[in-house]
């Protein structure tokens, strides 16, 4: 929750197993990164925008299903769009450039902020998020989403 005590910048990472977000502040706020196994040698391989690092979490193994809602509008208004799969560009498949709310029925997912999954990422867990904000985001735009599969 607050590795500040630990050191005060990261300069590598390796990860050894499992699937983790990183955030660049403490108890998980701030940028997030997503990380899966292998190593990353400097902030830029875990596409870092410098080289804090205050806390982390793995993410559960989970074998189910994928199910996630997008809405245009905050509390859920608005058009909805519901997706089983990853997006690669939300504005070719659904002419969307916003997703103001949503909810992640099944599966742990990914919000990138600009078209095939670059730019800050968002992690997902199930849930309700009725304001970008809830999420971490510092507004709407998101341009590509994906499902968090590869978690051993």
């Amino acid at each position: 929750m607050d590795m500040h005590s630990h050191f005060s910048r990261c300069n590598s990472i390796r990860v050894d197993s499992g699937c983790w977000v990183a955030y660049e502040k403490p108890n998980y706020s701030g940028y997030q990164y997503m990380l899966t196994r292998g190593k990353y040698p400097d902030h830029h391989r875990w596409a870092g925008y410098n080289d804090c690092i205050r806390s982390c979490r793995m993410i559960p193994a989970y074998n189910g299903n994928y199910r996630l809602k997008i809405f245009e509008r905050a509390d859920f208004g608005g058009r909805m769009m519901e997706l089983m799969d990853d997006c690669p560009n939300l504005l070719d498949r659904f002419h969307l450039r916003d997703i103001s709310s949503c909810c992640v029925m099944e599966g742990y997912w990914i919000l990138h902020e600009q078209p095939n999954y670059r730019g800050r990422q968002y992690f997902l867990r199930p849930g309700e998020y009725s304001r970008h904000r809830a999420w971490g985001g510092m507004n709407s735009s998101i341009g590509s989403l994906r499902r968090i599969t590869d978690l051993h």
